[in-house]
Formats: C-alpha cells, sequence, structure tokens
C-alpha cells in the first residue's frame, strides 16, 4: 500500500478591534447569512503569520500585525485546520474587493447580540475566544535546510 499524505486544508483568520472596541467583521456572497473575522487558506509553504496578514489586507485593504493565535479549530467534515489570531491594527481603511466580500465594518460586538450577526456556531465560538483572550498561544516560522533560522515568533509575556 503506497503512503498517501493527508489531504487537509489550513486556514487563518484574525480579530481586529479599533478604539471603541469594535471588531472588524466581513460578510462574502457565498456566506451572506453571516459575518466573520476577515481571513482565508493558506497558500502552500507559507507562514502562518504572514498568511493572515496577506488574507486581511485582499479582504479589507487593511495591514495588521498578528500579535499572537487565541485558538486552533478543526472541521472534521472538510478536513480544515483553522488557525485564529489577535492583530493590532498598522495602516489602511476598508476597502473591499467587491467580487469577493459583501461588506466589511466595524461592529459592537458582544455576548448579547453576536447572534444577530454571527450565525454559524463555529464562527460565534472562533469569535467569542478571540475576544475574550488574554494569552496568547506562542507561534514560530522555522527555515531549517540547511541549518536551522528563526523566521518569526509571536509570544505574548
Amino acid at each position: 500500500m503506497k503512503y498517501e499524505p493527508p489531504k487537509q486544508t489550513v486556514s487563518v483568520s484574525a480579530l481586529l478591534m479599533n478604539e471603541k472596541d469594535e471588531v472588524l467583521l466581513l460578510r462574502t456572497h457565498w456566506r451572506s447569512d453571516t459575518w466573520e473575522m476577515p481571513g482565508g487558506n493558506v497558500e502552500l509553504g507559507e507562514p502562518l503569520d504572514k498568511a493572515v496578514c496577506r488574507e486581511f489586507l485582499e479582504e479589507t485593504g487593511i495591514v495588521i500585525r498578528p500579535v499572537g493565535i487565541t485558538g486552533v479549530y478543526y472541521n472534521a467534515t472538510k478536513h480544515v485546520l483553522s488557525v485564529v489570531f489577535k492583530a493590532e491594527y498598522v495602516d489602511g481603511e476598508i476597502k473591499i474587493q467587491p467580487e469577493e466580500i459583501k461588506e466589511a465594518r466595524y461592529i459592537a460586538l458582544n455576548q448579547s447580540n453576536i447572534d444577530q450577526y454571527i450565525t454559524r456556531p463555529q464562527q460565534k465560538s472562533r469569535t467569542l475566544d478571540a475576544m475574550k483572550s488574554k494569552c496568547f498561544i506562542p507561534y514560530e516560522t522555522w527555515e531549517v535546510n540547511p541549518a536551522y533560522n528563526l523566521l518569526s515568533r509571536l509570544y505574548n509575556e
């Protein structure tokens, strides 16, 4: 029997809050029934912290800096591993690509009103976890050929 490597997708998203503690959420055309954090699939060989910055910029026009991972989630049906970051604003204004994103805006989101915006339970738990998170999971990107080279590290002390 020939070994077949697992076929799984890795996705990333990020929670970004403004100075009013509002959360930047968006609606896509293919999931317009719910709001969600900006993000998307990681490309082959792409570091997770770079992927979340790229996806966030593509979907919102905003440059972010990831500060830590708030959760890791797995969709057993679709074989998708999702990593959620908390991020800080760096630059830019909301500017969407209308062929992919229907709407993006900051929302005053909390436990009592979240169901009005986020209708999918897995998106709701990820968003609430990220909003409540005070400490983060360490994250590193390494290059190990030919020598060990640390490319990036996120760690909240």
